[in-house]
């Protein structure tokens, strides 16, 4: 009785380490297999911060035609409110009135917005040389426009204009085809719409003079 006394104690301690080692192990999630297997490296998070995002399909996003457009637009903007000023004391015709002021309200602020397109994506105003512009005037076409007046201006002006404004509808829908930017091509579809009337109404007005 007294030697089971004795090894009682003994016995008990073993199991109780055992027991302990079996916790541990348990706690780590480790098997004979994988002994790093259920232990929290930090691995997941790592994973999820290491992955690479969507992207980015927002209004800001942009590609190299949107900038075309911008950079080709602004100019030929500028010279049909080039063209516009010069019926000031030289138009004659109610109508060709009405197109100069229509383009002189929606050409300046259009070249304000893709100014500021540009300035935010941090590409140049200009395109540079030999990016040559579907229905730009040349020098001479603008010194003989403002060389005539009454209803010579009227006519001249309506001829350079409907060539001009198609130069612009054509820029307009390779943007809407080629364009990434939604502002942008949203711009390209309203040149189309009201460039597409004033051209029509243009061609009514030499109809009649």
């Amino acid at each position: 009785m007294r030697a089971f006394q004795r090894r009682a104690p003994r016995t008990l301690a073993l199991a109780g380490a055992v027991t302990a080692a079996a916790l541990l192990l348990a706690a780590c999630g480790g098997t004979d297999d994988d002994p790093m297997a259920g232990m929290d490296h930090g691995g997941s998070s790592a994973s999820a911060s290491a992955a690479p995002s969507a992207p980015d399909a927002s209004a800001g996003s942009f590609n190299d035609a949107d900038v075309m457009f911008a950079q080709m637009m602004i100019p030929h903007h500028q010279q049909a409110l080039e063209m516009a000023k010069l019926a000031d004391g030289r138009a004659e015709d109610a109508g060709i009135k009405e197109i100069v002021a229509a383009v002189e309200k929606a050409q300046d602020p259009e070249i304000r917005k893709m100014k500021e397109w540009l300035k935010g994506w941090n590409k140049p105003e200009s395109a540079g040389m030999g990016h040559s512009m579907a229905g730009m005037m040349s020098e001479q076409d603008m010194k003989d426009l403002a060389a005539v007046k009454g209803k010579d201006f009227d006519r001249k002006f309506a001829e350079l204009m409907i060539a001009h404004h198609e130069g612009a509808v054509e820029m307009a829908k390779q943007e809407q085809k080629d364009g990434a930017n939604a502002e942008a091509k949203a711009l390209a579809g309203e040149v189309v719409r009201t460039q597409d009337a004033e051209i029509a109404e243009l061609r009514k007005i030499l109809d009649r003079l």
